[in-house]
C-alpha cells in the first residue's frame, strides 16, 4: 500500500514443480543501461576487463590458435595448431571482451580486437560462401559437417559458427562495428542454405551452442533492421531462427545423408518432447536446453515448455551440487544419475557457466525467482571459483574435496576462461529485467541503472554490501511520479529453503526477511512467483531496502545423496564455505558436533577482505581423546589463493565415525620423487582408508605417467621416531581402464647416520590389491623413512594410504 504501515515477516514459500507453470516471459535490461558500482563485483569486472581478457588472448596467441586463421587467409593446407574448437574459444573471448567493452570502454582493447577481426574477416573471404571453419579447411578439408567419413562431434563446426554468431551480436552492440557481424551473416547464410530438413543435409551440433546464438542473430535484426542496409550480404532472420529450431526437433531421430545419432553425449538419444533427465556432457547439456529456453520464446512450439521445465527439475532437484556445480563424471565430463554426487566430483567450470545461462533464459521464460536462485548459487560459488583472485590462473575442475590440485596458468583445454568471461562481462545485464508491470531486481549488487516507462525515464540505484552483508537498499528515481511494480526476489535459502526440491536443507530457522519502504514497514505484501512485488505511486527518492539474514547456515543433503550422509556444508547468504587445510591442519580429521557454535565475522586484511565462518570442532585421534580444535572456513571461490598445496573440504562430517583418524599426521613432512598434478602426497596419511586399490572417490598419491622406473614416497619427522612396522594401500585402477598398477616389487629404507638402508628383519613386502599389506621389522629409530617402488614395465603406480607404527 502506498501508506506502507505495519510489519512484514515472509514465511516459508514451497515452490511448486516448475512443469505446472505458465510462462511470464521478462525482458533483461541490457548491459548498456547498468552501471556497476558494486565493491564487490565492481573490482572483479574491471580487473577481468583490463586483465583477464588480455592473458586470455595472449596465451591463445602464443598457442597458435590465431595463427590457424593465417594459414587459412594463406590458403595453406595442413598445420592446423590446437584443438578444433579453438576458433569457437577465440570469438567466445571476443563476445566476453566487447561486453566487457560497454561497461569499461577501453580503445586499446577495442583496437586489438579489430586486429583480431580483421584476420577472421581476411580467412572468411578466401571461401565463396563464407565459411571459416579452420580445422576442417586446413586438417579436413572434404569432411565438412562432419561427413564424408568425418565427426561432428570432434570437428566442433557448429559450435565455433554459433560462437561466430554470438561474438558478432555482442561485438557490433558494443562498437556498432559490422565487420564480424558481415562476416557472420555470410556464414550464417551458407549453413542455412546448406543444413536443415531433407532435402539439405541432416547436421545437428555436436557441441550446442548454435542454437542461442542462432536467436541471438535473429533477435539482432528483429530489434534493430537497419543494420541490414549496412552489409553487402542478404538477411532473412527469420532463417536463423528456423534453424535454430530445426537443430532442436531433429534430435534423437534417425538422420538419412546425414550425421548419425549421436547419443547422449550430445543429447541425441531421444527427441526433445521425450526427455525428461538431463544427459549426457554437461556443457553441451546445458547450453543446449538454454538454447530450447531462447527458442521457446519466439516460436508456438507446445513442447519446448515443459520439456525444459522437466530437465531443469530433474537436474537441480536431483543432480546439481550444493555449489551450483554440474557435470559429477570425469568420463565423458558428464551428469550421474540422480543424486549420484560425490565430492571429489569434476564439476567443470564451463558446466557451471552453462547452467547460469540455462537458469538466466528459464528466468526470462518463466518470470520465477527460483531461477534466479540457482543462477546466483552458480556464480558465487563454482563460477566464480573458476579463476583467480589475481585473474590470471584458472580451475577446469571445481570438486568439493580436492587434494592438492593448483590452478594452472594455461591448459591443453582452455575452454574454461572464454566461457568465465561470456557469464562474467554478462552480469550487468542480469541485475534486472522488466515485464508490462514492472522492473524486477534479480541480483543484488550495487549498480545504477535507467529505463523508459511508459514515456518517463526511470532510475534505480541499488547499494548493498552483499554477499558479506544482507542489506540491500533500492532507490527509485522517476522524472515524474509513476505507478508499477517493483518485484524484489527473496531467495530461497532466506526463507529456510535451499534448494526448491529439498535437495539441500537448512536445519536453521532463519530470522524474518525485513522489507521496509521509506523507512516504513509493509503490511500485507504481495509474493509473486518468489519476489516481493511492490506496486505503489513511485516518486522521486522513494527508496526500498530488504534486510537478509546472514548468520551461518548448517545444510544437509537428502539421504539419497550417500556421499553427504553424516556431513554439513556451511553458508552464509549466497556464498558456500570451505575448510582450507592451511588454516585447518589436519582437516580431514576434524568434524562437527550438533551443537557446536558457529560465528560469521569479516576479516578485511584476508585476501582483500571477505567473510570467514569460525566455530569449534573437534579432532578424532587414533588414541587418546578427542582434541578441541578451532575450525576456520572461507568461501569456496577463494580456495587456493594463499597456498598451491592446500585441501580443501565442502562437507565436513558430524558423524565422528566419518571423520579420519589421526594418528601420526603430527610431527612429519610427506615427500616424493615424483607426483601428478591432479593427485597429492597428502593422500599418505590423511586417515581416509579406501574401499579398494580402485577406489577413486579418495584422495591418492601416483606416480603417474612415470612407468617401469623405480620411485618413491618418504616421510621426514620433526624428531626421532621408533618405528616397526608399516602397512601399505597400494593403487590400481587398471579394473577401470587406466594404467596404473601395483608394484613389481618395493622396499623399505630408513635413514641412519645420514645414509639410507634396508630396515633390518626378514621383512614381507605384500603387492596385493585391496588391502592393506603390512610390512613387519626389526624396530629401529629414525628421522626419515622410505619406500622404494620398482614399477611394472608400462605402468605406473601410486599409494592410496601409508600407515606408519
Amino acid at each position: 500500500s502506498r501508506s506502507g504501515r505495519g510489519t512484514l515477516i515472509l514465511s516459508l514459500l514451497l515452490v511448486c514443480s516448475a512443469r505446472a507453470e505458465q510462462t511470464h516471459v521478462l525482458e533483461p535490461v541490457p548491459i548498456r543501461d547498468v552501471q556497476v558500482t558494486d565493491a564487490f563485483w565492481g573490482p572483479r569486472l574491471k580487473l577481468w576487463s583490463n586483465k583477464t581478457v588480455h592473458d586470455v588472448l595472449d596465451k591463445f596467441e602464443k598457442s597458435g590458435a590465431l595463427r590457424n586463421f593465417d594459414r587459412v587467409a594463406g590458403m595453406e593446407s595442413g598445420g592446423f595448431e590446437g584443438s578444433p574448437w579453438f576458433d569457437g574459444l577465440i570469438y567466445e573471448t571476443i563476445r566476453g571482451a566487447s561486453d566487457f567493452l560497454v561497461s569499461f570502454p577501453d580503445k586499446g582493447l577495442q583496437a586489438r580486437l579489430d586486429g583480431i577481426i580483421e584476420r577472421i574477416a581476411a580467412a572468411a573471404s578466401k571461401d565463396p560462401n563464407g565459411y571459416i571453419l579452420t580445422f576442417t579447411q586446413l586438417d579436413r578439408p572434404h569432411q565438412r559437417w562432419g561427413l564424408n567419413g568425418g565427426n561432428i562431434v570432434w570437428q566442433h563446426e557448429t559450435y565455433d559458427a554459433g560462437a561466430m554468431m554470438e561474438a558478432a551480436v555482442h561485438h557490433v552492440r558494443a562498437t556498432g562495428q559490422t565487420t564480424l557481424l558481415e562476416t557472420a551473416v555470410r556464414f550464417a547464410n551458407h549453413i542455412c542454405d546448406v543444413i536443415g530438413p531433407s532435402p539439405k543435409k541432416r547436421v545437428i551440433p555436436g557441441h550446442s551452442l548454435a542454437e542461442e546464438a542462432f536467436v541471438e542473430l535473429y533477435e539482432l535484426f528483429r530489434e534493430r533492421p537497419s543494420l541490414k542496409s549496412r552489409l553487402t550480404v542478404p538477411v532473412d532472420e527469420a532463417r536463423y531462427l528456423s534453424l535454430a529450431q530445426y537443430w532442436i526437433d531433429d534430435r534423437g531421430r534417425q538422420r538419412p545423408q546425414g550425421t548419425d545419432p549421436l547419443g547422449t553425449y550430445s543429447q541425441d538419444h531421444l527427441p526433445v518432447q521425450a526427455q525428461s533427465t538431463i544427459e549426457g556432457h554437461a556443457v553441451r547439456a546445458t547450453l543446449f536446453w538454454a538454447g530450447v529456453c531462447a527458442v521457446a520464446r519466439h516460436v508456438q512450439e507446445p513442447d519446448y515448455v515443459p520439456a525444459a521445465a522437466r530437465v531443469w527439475d530433474n537436474m537441480v532437484g536431483r543432480r546439481v551440487h550444493i555449489t551450483g556445480g554440474v557435470g559429477t563424471h570425469r568420463d565423458q565430463e558428464r551428469f550421474g544419475a540422480d543424486y549420484d554426487l560425490p565430492n571429489d566430483a569434476y564439476l567443470e567450470t564451463c558446466a557451471a557457466v552453462g547452467a547460469g545461462f540455462f537458469h538466466r533464459n528459464m528466468n526470462l521464460l518463466f518470470g520465477h525467482a527460483r531461477y534466479v536462485d540457482e543462477l546466483e548459487r552458480a556464480l558465487y560459488n563454482n563460477v566464480l571459483n573458476g579463476i583467480s583472485l589475481e585473474g590470471d590462473r584458472y580451475y577446469y575442475e571445481n570438486p568439493l574435496a580436492r587434494p592438492h590440485r593448483p590452478r594452472w596458468e594455461w591448459h591443453g583445454c582452455p575452454c574454461c576462461p572464454p566461457m568465465f568471461l561470456k557469464i562474467a562481462s554478462a552480469i550487468p545485464g542480469y541485475i534486472y529485467a522488466r515485464d508490462n508491470e514492472g522492473v524486477y531486481v534479480n541480483l543484488f549488487i550495487g549498480s545504477k541503472a535507467e529505463l523508459d516507462w511508459d514515456g518517463t525515464r526511470v532510475a534505480l540505484a541499488q547499494t548493498t554490501n552483499y554477499p558479506w552483508q544482507g542489506r540491500v537498499s533500492v532507490t527509485v528515481d522517476p522524472e515524474q511520479a509513476t505507478t508499477f511494480t517493483v518485484y524484489v526476489r527473496i531467495p530461497g535459502w532466506a526463507q529456510g529453503q535451499e534448494n526448491p526440491f529439498d535437495l539441500y536443507r537448512s536445519d536453521l530457522s532463519p530470522e524474518p526477511v525485513r522489507v521496509r519502504v521509506n523507512g516504513e514497514s509493509l503490511r500485507g505484501l504481495t509474493m509473486t512467483r518468489g519476489y516481493a512485488a511492490i506496486r505503489r505511486l513511485w516518486r522521486k527518492g522513494d527508496t526500498i531496502v530488504l534486510d537478509l539474514p546472514m548468520q551461518v547456515r548448517r545444510i544437509h543433503a537428502r539421504p539419497e545423496v550417500q556421499a553427504d550422509r553424516g556431513r554439513v556444508a556451511l553458508a552464509s547468504g549466497p556464498l558456500v564455505y570451505c575448510l582450507e587445510a592451511i588454516d585447518n591442519p589436519q582437516q580431514t580429521s576434524y568434524y562437527l558436533q550438533a551443537d557446536s557454535t558457529l560465528s560469521v565475522a569479516g576479516e578485511p586484511d584476508l585476501l582483500g577482505g571477505m567473510n570467514v565462518i569460525r566455530g569449534e570442532a573437534f579432532r578424532r585421534r587414533q588414541e587418546g581423546p578427542v582434541e578441541r580444535v578451532r575450525l576456520t572456513a572461507i568461501p569456496f571461490f577463494a580456495q587456493d589463493n594463499r597456498a598451491s598445496d592446500s585441501r580443501i573440504d565442502v562437507w565436513i562430517p558430524e558423524d565422528e565415525a566419518l571423520a579420519a583418524s589421526l594418528g601420526m599426521a603430527a610431527g612429519f613432512t610427506a615427500r616424493c620423487s615424483h607426483c601428478f598434478d591432479r593427485d597429492t602426497v597428502g593422500a599418505l596419511n590423511d586417515g581416509v582408508e579406501p574401499s579398494s586399490s580402485n577406489d577413486h572417490s579418495i584422495p591418492r598419491h601416483t606416480w603417474w605417467d612415470h612407468r617401469g622406473v623405480t620411485e618413491w614416497v618418504q616421510y621426514d619427522f620433526d624428531r626421532p621416531r621408533r618405528v616397526s612396522s608399516v602397512a601399505v594401500y597400494w593403487w590400481d585402477d587398471r579394473p577401470a581402464g587406466g594404467h596404473c598398477a601395483v608394484p613389481a616389487s618395493w622396499r623399505l629404507l630408513y635413514r641412519r647416520d645420514g645414509r639410507w638402508q634396508p630396515v633390518p628383519g626378514d621383512v614381507g613386502y605384500g603387492t596385493e590389491k585391496d588391502q592393506f599389506n603390512q610390512a613387519h621389522f626389526e624396530a629401529v629409530e629414525t628421522t626419515s623413512l622410505r619406500i622404494e617402488a620398482e614399477l611394472q614395465p608400462d605402468c605406473s603406480g601410486g599409494i592410496l594410504e601409508w600407515a606408519v607404527k
